[in-house]
């Protein structure tokens, strides 16, 4: 891998990280578009030097922005004589409207305009995540959200999402992965296989941790046995105050045995449901374990997390994976001007910008 590291000279001022990693075939067109490979050849062989102006945007409002350093990280570290380019761009974390330009390359085509397909790649799957992480973070009244998605796509990906979310603002992950353009560590305690090891005794799994972990307290996955009020009292009562949080992560399947013998017609029991947390948090706060606190996952989004909240659910924090993930933002590249002149296909045209700011890339070795 190729580690790219963006100096404060000018390069991008408004640097969130410092390091990125590329693959070295981007330089050969491993991952281009092969119309894109041929068009430069043409272009090299026939009609070179031809001053072109490559604007990028997306059709969606409300749009968080990333991806953009990382774009400008590659140009420098693959384009053919970045100094000579003229680069306007917006800043991670920027909110974006339909149609709104978020970057443009003037330059000669054939230094360039082969990365526009990983440019396109590059600001899809980064605002994507980070306007997903945007989104279930406005809803949720200033709780914390925990980045549990590092199950939910090949484990490459960990790295960018973080990043992503991070710019958003969620700052708790699941792996160091997550963390890694950032500064940020893993974060967890157990999983459902260390109860299963112990025989399904979520007593003794506890233990153990604190016997590995001694400066640790425990936060218990607590549906294991499909019965969270019965077994959150049964650990808070073994652990008392060693006890930091348990975690509901009753799957959409099941209800909990705590509703066997309860009238359930005028809700949805299934999984981690409203009326289940209430009689969590109540039993809890009767034996006096107001300090314990709760933590749900499985399914959560932003319209689940906002019915939560609306109605006053006593979550502490939300863990959320695939709904982080999906792929919602679509990026495009168009030529718009040839050589100071208005050119493009029709529909698309040069869109004049005063958020965009001028960013100067540096002469590289060849």
């Amino acid at each position: 891998m190729l580690e790219v590291e963006l100096k404060e000279k000018g390069l991008i001022k408004r640097l969130t990280n410092k390091t990125f990693q590329f693959d070295p075939r981007l330089k050969d067109g491993f991952f281009t578009a092969n119309y894109f490979l041929k068009t430069r050849k043409i272009v090299e062989e026939n009609i070179p030097n031809q001053k072109v102006t490559m604007q990028f945007f997306q059709r969606e409002d409300d749009v968080m922005l990333c991806g953009i350093d990382e774009c400008i990280a590659l140009i420098q570290c693959f384009a053919n004589h970045p100094e000579d380019l003229e680069i306007e761009a917006l800043n991670d974390g920027d909110i974006i409207s339909n149609g709104e330009p978020v970057l443009k390359i003037k330059g000669h085509y054939e230094d360039f305009g082969f990365l526009e397909s990983m440019i396109d790649g590059i600001l899809a799957r980064r605002s994507s995540v980070a306007t997903n992480t945007y989104r279930i973070l406005k809803v949720t009244n200033g709780k914390a959200v925990i980045n549990m998605a590092d199950r939910q796509d090949e484990y490459n990906t960990q790295i960018g999402d973080g990043y992503s979310a991070y710019v958003a603002g969620l700052k708790l992950d699941s792996t160091d992965a997550m963390g890694y353009w950032w500064g940020g560590k893993g974060m967890g305690t157990m999983p459902h296989a260390l109860i299963q090891i112990c025989g399904g005794d979520i007593i003794k799994a506890a233990d153990y941790y604190l016997k590995t972990f001694p400066n640790e307290k425990v936060t218990a996955l607590i549906d294991y046995h499909n019965n969270v009020v019965e077994d959150t009292l049964l650990i808070a009562r073994h652990l008392k105050e060693k006890l930091n949080a348990v975690r509901v992560d009753t799957s959409k399947s099941l209800i909990d045995h705590y509703f066997d013998d309860k009238d359930t017609s005028g809700f949805d029991p299934h999984g981690v449901c409203k009326e289940l947390i209430f009689a969590l948090r109540k039993a809890l706060d009767e034996e006096g374990f107001q300090y314990v606190k709760i933590i749900v996952s499985s399914g959560f989004d932003a319209k689940k997390i906002a019915d939560f909240e609306k109605h006053h659910v006593p979550v502490d924090t939300y863990g959320v994976g695939t709904n982080l993930l999906k792929i919602n933002v679509g990026f495009t590249g168009d030529l718009v001007e040839l050589n100071g002149k208005k050119e493009a296909k029709e529909g698309r045209k040069d869109i004049p910008s005063t958020r965009l700011e001028k960013v100067k890339l540096e002469k590289r070795d060849i």
